[in-house]
């Protein structure tokens, strides 16, 4: 691990993880813990137990011993050596603790720390005046479904990236090199903030305080978040990220970040009244494009009724979507039509053959 001692923890187990080919969700099953604990961990937001560590290590072929150094711990062997050696050496130990916080090198640390945040806070303003140029660009349904088509596409090239329906959305911001981060957002004077993107770090940073983001939303949430990185801050990636960036907890309150209010609304809910709106409907389209790709549906809805309500519950557990998700998808691709305040489905126009497009080609 020479390369990785010069990384943090939670950068060292992502990058091994991904290695491997495995989820994020594959991986918290192996070691046993929840994958929001996971995601925490691989964002050095919480700290591991000597258990956890060498439970990761095994699973992803690491050295457990220099994982649990690079974690800032210490083995329960070493913490009884250090304990004996306090005990043996007592009188000594004020001194020794002086000589280290008066040492020069922290000052160095704490210059290094500065220009790093001014570097930082220029960086982001640049980054601010980039992304709100285009957040104002227009998608149309066509150019969305293509965007989501055109990643699909990649990833089913690459046999560790393949994806299976119902699909696991943290295997697609693997692909994509983001990261997941389940953490408290607090709300701010215009309300209730469902998830931030961090640009800088790359990471989409979930609001667990919201119990349905954690539950049936989960993949949807997630998949608008990929949607906004695609759409409004990632677009054109070779101008705004040449570099991926890593910023310690005490500085990411410096990062502009990319605000996301309604990620699991259905597409009927928006007016589109405003830019915001319109941002929000388009990231919400990506996501139903993403999860609910028309091929897949195709291939889904063979043999059974769409106007039968238990037909269509039954599809949303295998694609592992809500069912608001789905009817929302089949009536905007026009293959049933609900009336607004009626439970009565219709047949819409299903023609496979004209319809159909095939993400794969």
């Amino acid at each position: 691990m020479d390369k990785q001692e010069s990384q943090s923890f939670g950068r060292c187990i992502w990058q091994a993880r991904r290695k491997k080919g495995l989820s994020q969700r594959e991986l918290a099953v192996k070691v046993g813990v929840d994958y929001t604990y996971l995601s925490k961990l691989e964002n050095d937001h919480v700290e591991p137990s000597e258990k956890v560590i060498r439970s990761i290590a095994e699973h992803l072929s690491l050295n457990a011993e220099e994982l649990i150094y690079l974690a800032g711990r210490m083995t329960q062997r070493d913490s009884d050596a250090f304990e004996e050696l306090v005990k043996a050496n007592y009188k000594e130990m004020p001194a020794l603790f002086r000589r280290v916080r008066e040492s020069p090198g922290i000052d160095s640390l704490v210059k290094a720390r500065d220009e790093q945040i001014a570097r930082l806070q220029k960086e982001n303003a640049e980054l601010r005046d980039k992304v709100a140029k285009l957040q104002n660009r227009f998608y149309s349904k066509d150019e969305i479904e293509n965007i989501a088509n055109d990643l699909l596409s990649r990833m089913q090239i690459s046999s560790q990236y393949a994806l299976k329906f119902s699909m696991d959305t943290t295997r697609v911001c693997d692909f994509l090199n983001l990261s997941i981060c389940y953490a408290q957002i607090a709300p701010d004077d215009r309300g209730l903030i469902i998830a931030m993107i961090l640009p800088l770090e790359r990471t989409i940073l979930i609001n667990d305080d919201i119990p349905e983001v954690l539950g049936a939303f989960t993949e949807s949430t997630i998949a608008h978040e990929i949607g906004h990185w695609l759409l409004h801050v990632n677009q054109n990636k070779n101008e705004i990220l040449s570099e991926q960036i890593d910023i310690n907890a005490s500085i990411q309150e410096t990062n502009h970040s990319f605000l996301c209010r309604s990620a699991s609304e259905p597409l009927d809910k928006y007016t589109a009244s405003s830019q915001l709106d319109k941002i929000e409907w388009q990231a919400q389209y990506f996501a139903s494009c993403l999860l609910m790709p028309r091929h897949v549906l195709q291939e889904i809805t063979k043999g059974r009724d769409l106007t039968n309500w238990k037909h269509l519950y039954a599809m949303k557990e295998e694609l592992g979507v809500t069912i608001s998700n789905l009817i929302n998808r089949l009536q905007d691709i026009g293959w049933i039509y609900i009336p607004k305040g009626s439970k009565q489905i219709y047949p819409g126009n299903l023609e496979p053959e004209c319809q159909e497009r095939r993400w794969w080609l």
